[in-house]
């Protein structure tokens, strides 16, 4: 369903069980920029009438998904620790084409997104699966369900603003992109991504 070229390195479930605290502050992270870009999409595009109708509840949502890691550190008496700059995003960002119309830069920045949505599933739904503790899986398995719609979400977006021709095409280059990207990452246990 997801289309990426490049599983996770399967030992980076058992790298991230050993560092819970550590991958825990960067989700937590995550879902705080996931909101921001949501904010960011909005006022950047106001007269986008369903990308601001479909991407405002999203804010909501992935700031209730910061606040709802951040009772997951408190529960297991953890801290939320400084953030990290985050590599794998970076190098999308880096990716995406700057020039072009405003048309073309809005489907850069939601095939940029539909991406780093797409890559959470699948690293929630190894943690869902991987975890030993059960809780900590049922938690994950909320995560990935939630990550599974963003990324349809914003193919959907991108497929109502460009050609579904051009949608498609780009987001084939982006999905062999991400997967060099993960190819040269060395697998991490305190990173999302």
């Amino acid at each position: 369903m997801l289309g990426l070229k490049l599983p996770s390195d399967p030992r980076w479930v058992n790298l991230a069980e050993k560092s819970l605290e550590e991958v825990l502050t960067d989700h937590a992270y995550c879902e705080q920029k996931a909101a921001t870009t949501c904010i960011s999409l909005i006022q950047k595009y106001p007269e986008r009438t369903r990308l601001v109708e479909e991407l405002a509840p999203i804010v909501t949502e992935e700031w209730g998904h910061f606040r709802m890691v951040l009772a997951e550190l408190k529960k297991r008496n953890l801290k939320l620790g400084k953030q990290r700059k985050d590599i794998y995003v970076n190098r999308l960002i880096a990716f995406q084409k700057k020039d072009g119309s405003p048309e073309d830069r809005l489907l850069e920045k939601l095939l940029v997104s539909a991406l780093i949505e797409a890559r959470s599933c699948e690293r929630f739904r190894l943690l869902s699966q991987g975890l030993a503790q059960e809780d900590l899986r049922e938690f994950y398995h909320h995560f990935m369900i939630s990550e599974a719609g963003h990324y349809r979400l914003f193919i959907d977006l991108a497929n109502c603003y460009a050609n579904a021709d051009r949608v498609q095409q780009r987001w084939q280059e982006y999905l062999i992109h991400e997967a060099t990207i993960m190819e040269a990452l060395e697998p991490r246990g305190d990173r999302i991504h």
